[in-house]
């Protein structure tokens, strides 16, 4: 007699083990007494190595899946013509996205005015600045070509990878004949590496249940609830982000359901919550995209670089954050002030790597753009974990949505295919 027993998906089981993670971490925080055992045995212990692990695992992949997908997306794509197209559209896509982002957290946050009330002197909080660097749009231009790729792949500095990538692959394109074994050895090898990265997303629902579990063990409710303005500004600014303007622009270009979107989506928006990096979330964006019908042409080009240079989550937060600070300080911002912050955090932006809560760094810079004290940050540091989940998975998300309507210009996206259950 045949069983009919249901296995439960990934993300049925990825969301199990995120509430049963958080469950965890609440009840060792205000009900397992502080002690050696409890801080350095469970929560630094277990919980932060399989977690860690985890990550590690991921980011193991990032670099040749990067590497290899781009280079075979480039080679595969054929002609210059076709990638150069793809590359002005997508990059044009993040730069309207992060504005539009920044915008709205603006807005938001000059109606909720979060900070209002507080009275902050300047000295009060102390953060320290130093690692906060000015970065001008040369600086960042020149950034981008590698001096020593072989260092760039060592260092996982993704946009030098993703530029020598893209050069490798139209080269190898461009050979045909002369580099054919070449070239199915990069096709080889990055069908190697999904199928690895495939293998270590079985262990996802392990990997958040630790991360989930010392996140909640070791912040609990209490530094959330006294910062409740600023979160829900950030918050309200994501939602606005993923509701408003990607499922519209997808809704608009694709013509799709966007809530079926939303749903074939969420294992990857629940995979970046938890581990708040957008750079190890890549290759499980991909093969979903994959899945739901992007031609992996498409994908593995936007999608890492994506993860690089569109960051709407970060600029929301940092958008949001400057006027935190300044009402928290009773500093009063012009509405120059507000172009700046814009310009500047699109900048930033597109700056910040894709790993967890770099956007703080990178937001010294743009409260220095508008005379804001870069020691405010100090404010919000503690409740950053929590809302650097929620935007890393805001920002994987606009990644997606811009690699289908660019693949759907390009007649490389299979509706069919989308409209199947995965």
């Amino acid at each position: 007699m045949k069983e009919n027993k249901k296995k439960l998906s990934l993300t049925t089981k990825i969301f199990i083990a995120l509430l049963f993670g958080a469950l965890l971490g609440l009840c060792l925080y205000y009900f397992v007494p502080k002690s050696d055992f409890r801080d350095n045995v469970i929560i630094e212990g277990i919980l932060y190595f399989i977690g860690q692990g985890f990550i590690r695992l991921m980011q193991m992949l990032v670099v040749p899946l990067v590497f290899f997908s781009i280079m075979d997306g480039c080679r595969s794509m054929g002609d210059t013509k076709t990638l150069g197209k793809v590359g002005i559209r997508i990059v044009a896509f993040y730069l309207l996205t992060t504005a539009l982002a920044i915008a709205i957290a603006l807005s938001l946050a000059t109606i909720i005015k979060p900070g209002t009330g507080m009275n902050m002197h300047i000295g009060s909080n102390t953060y320290d600045a130093s690692n906060a660097e000015d970065i001008s749009f040369v600086e960042t231009m020149l950034q981008m070509i590698p001096t020593n790729p072989i260092a760039s792949l060592a260092n996982g500095d993704m946009l030098q990878v993703i530029i020598f990538a893209v050069i490798v692959g139209l080269l190898i394109a461009n050979l045909q004949e002369k580099t054919e074994t070449l070239g199915n050895i990069i096709t080889e090898v990055n069908d190697l590496m999904m199928s690895m990265t495939m293998g270590v997303m079985k262990l996802a629902p392990i990997g958040v249940f630790c991360l989930i579990a010392r996140t909640f063990a070791s912040l609990g409710y209490d530094v959330i609830l006294s910062m409740i303005s600023y979160m829900a500004t950030v918050m309200g600014g994501l939602v606005c982000q993923l509701i408003i303007v990607y499922m519209m622009l997808l809704f608009l270009f694709v013509r799709v359901n966007p809530f079926a979107f939303l749903k074939k989506f969420m294992p990857v928006m629940t995979f970046a919550f938890s581990t708040s990096s957008s750079s190890a979330t890549v290759p499980v964006n991909i093969k979903t995209l994959e899945d739901i019908g992007v031609d992996r042409r498409i994908s593995s080009f936007t999608i890492p670089l994506g993860a690089t240079v569109n960051m709407d989550g970060t600029a929301i937060m940092q958008g949001v954050a400057v006027v935190f600070i300044a009402n928290a300080y009773n500093i009063n911002l012009e509405f120059n002030d507000y172009i700046t912050v814009i310009l500047t955090a699109t900048l930033a932006s597109v700056g910040t790597a894709g790993i967890p809560s770099v956007g703080l760094v990178t937001l010294a810079m743009v409260l220095n753009s508008v005379g804001v004290p870069t020691e405010g940050i100090a404010m919000i540091m503690g409740i950053d974990r929590i809302l650097d989940m929620s935007r890393t998975a805001v920002n994987i998300c606009g990644d997606a949505v811009g690699t289908i309507i660019v693949s759907k210009r390009e007649k490389m996206f299979d509706l069919e295919r989308f409209k199947r259950k995965i």
